[in-house]
């Protein structure tokens, strides 16, 4: 494997688009920061997911870039989704009792406009917190500030 990748990379380097290159570029930089420890999964690293939490709540960032575009080259509802379930899922984890862990068991979204601009953050907030679940809300705004998306969803809790 470890050879075979210096010649696609060159491969990509010498017949790529612009549009190729600039993908590659986030895809390289997400891995670095994830081997030097910043990510903790490959979706946060190759989103170049950025995450802020309080006790009461959760945001993460992602740039928008043509890696996250649909074929009408717009963001894929999937990444909207991810981004999202991101945060939601990450305070239900900030929130869980030791020893426990949170899983998305529902999610459920409504998609309000299309994501357009530089970047895209999710917010979540609690709305229940319960022994064996919770339910989160999140919402997905652009850089002005408009609302993209609405989310809730349940979380399981479940041994680590």
């Amino acid at each position: 494997m470890k050879e075979k990748i210096p010649q696609l990379i060159d491969e990509i380097l010498m017949n790529g688009s612009n549009d190729d290159l600039a993908v590659l570029h986030q895809v390289l930089i997400g891995l670095n920061r994830k081997n030097e420890g910043k990510y903790s999964s490959y979706v946060g690293a190759l989103l170049n997911m950025e995450k802020e939490s309080t006790a009461a709540s959760c945001s993460v960032s992602v740039p928008v870039s043509r890696m996250i575009y649909n074929s009408l080259d717009i963001v894929h509802g999937g990444i909207t989704a991810t981004v999202i379930d991101s945060a939601m899922g990450t305070l239900a984890n900030l929130l869980s009792p030791d020893g426990l862990g949170a899983v998305t068991s529902q999610l459920n979204i409504h998609y309000l406009l299309p994501v357009k601009g530089a970047n895209m953050t999710a917010t979540a907030h609690i709305l229940h917190q319960g022994r064996q679940t919770m339910v989160v809300e999140g919402t997905v705004i652009n850089e002005d500030g408009k609302r993209l998306a609405h989310a809730t969803g349940s979380f399981y809790l479940i041994s680590k």
